[in-house]
């Protein structure tokens, strides 16, 4: 994007940490990093950050703004936005730019059915959100040189929201599907909770998790914590196997990045078929065992 717009690639760190110094994102292609360094930076907090990132933009006067949409992006970017009274297109899945230096913002609309390409013509900068894992991270270059900024706020402010203790999440049992190198999803096609027990072998003999469509959630087949879709999460797997699941493009807009995409379905005409490498048209809880069956003898052999 900043090649076609003729214009550095900037990234903001704001740290507590005095002594850091952000070489991995300039060998991610950053070409310069402003880095604002202070104790307060140590946790999210909304005020704090936004009152920093609207003095960079007053000071720097970027053309485009991205924030990850995670939950933190999610409650920053729509502030900034605000504060700086420009727009803010959210959950973008394909960015693009034209000639004159307008960010193509497209996403998801109208429940999905459709993708919807966004222009900020007037206002600066032009701000959006991206989930996590749209785009697949640039390989590190270490030759790669870059500008560091140690920039000092001139406009302090206190936080008037006081955190009292914070209680860090513990996770046990079945691996996240975030970062799963094989995700193992079903649909409203396996027609039963139980079944998933059929997922979870699988993803048990590749080291992988399992997860579900938007459908399979709301038949009670799986939790909404391994959903994966617009409204779920989205995943990068090196093998992402879709078991009884239509393919809508709410959950493509979840998946259709992964390295590999296995599909095994009755209906030969699923949508999903037409972005899967290898398919099979057949009944999910009947592959399925035998699939796992062979995984496991070919790993002993």
């Amino acid at each position: 994007m900043a090649d076609k717009c003729h214009q550095r690639v900037g990234a903001v760190l704001l740290i507590d940490d005095p002594k850091d110094i952000p070489q991995d994102l300039i060998a991610h292609g950053a070409d310069v990093v402003y880095v604002v360094r202070d104790p307060k930076f140590a946790h999210y907090s909304t005020e704090l950050y936004t009152n920093a990132f609207a003095e960079l933009i007053t000071e720097y006067r970027p053309n485009a703004i991205l924030i990850g949409a995670t939950n933190d992006g999610r409650d920053l970017g729509p502030r900034v936005a605000a504060r700086e009274r420009t727009g803010l297109c959210a959950d973008c899945t394909i960015l693009d730019v034209e000639e004159d230096g307008l960010v193509e913002w497209t996403r998801p609309a109208a429940g999905g059915n459709i993708m919807a390409t966004i222009l900020c013509k007037e206002d600066r900068p032009q701000m959006g959100t991206c989930r996590p894992k749209t785009f697949k991270a640039p390989e590190a270059d270490p030759s790669h040189k870059g500008e560091v900024v140690e920039y000092t706020l001139k406009h302090q402010i206190e936080d008037r929201v006081e955190v009292l203790r914070r209680d860090p999440v513990v996770t046990e049992g079945e691996m996240a599907i975030d970062d799963a190198p094989f995700v193992c999803s079903g649909g409203r096609g396996m027609k039963a909770k139980e079944n998933f027990a059929l997922l979870q072998d699988l993803a048990h003999v590749l080291g992988g998790a399992v997860g579900g469509s938007r459908a399979a959630v709301d038949e009670g087949f799986i939790e909404h914590p391994r959903q994966v879709g617009q409204s779920g999460k989205t995943v990068t797997p090196k093998i992402y196997f879709a078991c009884g699941i239509s393919g809508s493009v709410q959950h493509k807009a979840g998946m259709s990045k992964s390295d590999t995409i296995v599909c095994i379905n009755k209906d030969p005409d699923a949508p999903m078929f037409e972005i899967s490498r290898y398919g099979i048209v057949g009944d999910a809880l009947k592959v399925l065992p035998l699939l796992t069956q062979k995984i496991k003898e070919f790993k002993e052999s």
